[in-house]
């Protein structure tokens, strides 16, 4: 696990902060270059279009000359009719060309303290098992719940911020956040879904990597 003095060391010029209405034409461009356009067939993708991030965890890394380089959101959901809440991560990306920097585990922390820091009590998402891991992750956790689509079960990953939190949480999740309005669908790309985040999220201020 890399700690934060070593972070610091490797990339200093980097920082983490709320992601805001001039990010969204730069964050859509760095998740087509690291993920593709395959990316909105997922099923994570089923639970976020037309919804905005839960309010406060839309977060972007920007360089020295102020572009973002990486972002992560995180969107309210409901663990099955009428169950619990919690959150769906994702997605989660790092520009190609910054690659191997810390700034994806930087954004996964800073995201987690953030999420714990404002009450929830619980994160899920779909992604690789050895890599989320490092920050608390398991498929342990997940056995009683589902997607709303195709997924790979074994990438189905939980991460409790208050012990207990899913002990008997089942079904399929379900959207929860806040609806966007017409003119945030319209900025956003319209029929793509995706959210206004810094809109609405309170600054997180600067972290340094």
């Amino acid at each position: 696990m890399h700690t934060e003095k070593e972070a610091i060391e490797t990339s200093a010029d980097i920082v983490i902060v709320a992601e805001n209405l001039a990010d969204v034409a730069a964050r859509e461009a760095l998740l087509d270059r690291a993920m593709g356009p395959k990316r909105r067939k997922k099923s994570s993708e089923k639970l976020r279009r037309g919804r905005r991030p839960s309010e406060g965890l839309a977060l972007i890394a920007r360089n020295a000359e102020g572009l973002a380089i990486g972002t992560v959101r995180l969107w309210d959901v409901r663990l099955g009719e009428g169950g619990p809440a919690a959150l769906l991560l994702g997605p989660l990306a790092v520009d190609p060309a910054a690659k191997g920097a810390g700034i994806g585990s930087a954004l996964m922390r800073q995201a987690i303290a953030e999420a714990a820091r404002l009450g929830h009590r619980a994160i899920l998402l779909v992604g690789d098992a050895p890599y989320y891991a490092r920050f608390g992750f398991t498929a342990g956790k997940t056995g009683q719940l589902s997607m709303p689509g195709p997924y790979e079960r074994d990438r189905f990953l939980a991460l409790e911020l208050v012990p207990g939190a899913l002990e008997g949480a089942r079904g399929v999740l379900k959207a929860s956040g806040r609806k966007l309005g017409a003119s945030a669908r319209k900025s956003e790309g319209g029929a793509r879904g995706e959210s206004v985040g810094a809109s609405l999220a309170r600054p997180t201020g600067r972290v340094a990597l």
